[in-house]
């Protein structure tokens, strides 16, 4: 089995996932230790480097690119791949009680709309077009994209090259993943049970996505 499908079927069967462990921990688990679950990850870029490290990192956007898996910036805005199941019935538990644009700031707003007239951006380019360019920027627009990755409203579809670096493409999920966009407007039995499941088995997810939900004003 290559490792692109071993991923994707540790992502089938755990929900969610993030790419690389937090301080080695195994919880929440990481994609790094369904791939290699007897082996501490070491995080250097030199000669000495890990092999497996670099080799994560570009399956990382084989899969944001791939449209089989969903890929975000969501816990704690770290590198999160989530089944499109799973995911769905995420969107579809948010939506059941709330209007996920509601109490967007005007930045976010800005940066949703951009996205939603055009699918996916790079983020240079997405800043420029919000007027969100430049160091003097960087904590709004990060703050404005935060809540966009909290809500499940933006999603990450690979990486583009931008003066010669790698930079992460951005795409509104209701264009990006239209099929799960339009199932998620009903919460379904089935979905209920399936993020009860999943979620405990993974209590710091839970807690990020109660933490969402508990922000979201009611409708």
């Amino acid at each position: 089995m290559t490792e692109m499908k071993r991923a994707l079927a540790a992502i089938e069967r755990h929900g969610v996932l993030l790419v690389y462990p937090l301080q080695n921990r195994r919880e929440p688990l990481s994609l790094w230790h369904a791939l290699h679950p007897r082996s501490e990850m070491r995080w250097a870029w030199d000669d000495g480097a890990d092999p497996r490290v670099v080799a994560l990192w570009h399956l990382r956007e084989q899969l944001a690119t791939s449209r089989q898996v969903v890929y975000a910036k969501w816990h704690g805005g770290r590198a999160t791949f989530f089944s499109r199941d799973v995911f769905r019935a995420m969107l579809a538990t948010l939506r059941a009680d709330h209007d996920l644009r509601l109490g967007l700031s005007r930045d976010s707003q800005t940066l949703l709309q951009l996205l939603e007239d055009d699918s996916p951006q790079a983020t240079k380019q997405l800043r420029e077009a919000a007027g969100l360019q430049g160091r003097p920027m960087e904590t709004a627009y990060t703050r404005a994209m935060r809540d966009l990755w909290s809500r499940m409203l933006v999603v990450g579809a690979g990486e583009v090259a931008e003066g010669g670096f790698p930079s992460l493409a951005i795409g509104a999920t209701q264009l990006l993943f239209e099929d799960l966009w339009e199932a998620s407007a009903v919460l379904t039995d089935a979905d209920a049970a399936l993020l009860e499941r999943t979620l405990a088995d993974a209590p710091s997810f839970a807690r990020t996505f109660r933490r969402v939900e508990k922000g979201l004003p009611v409708r």
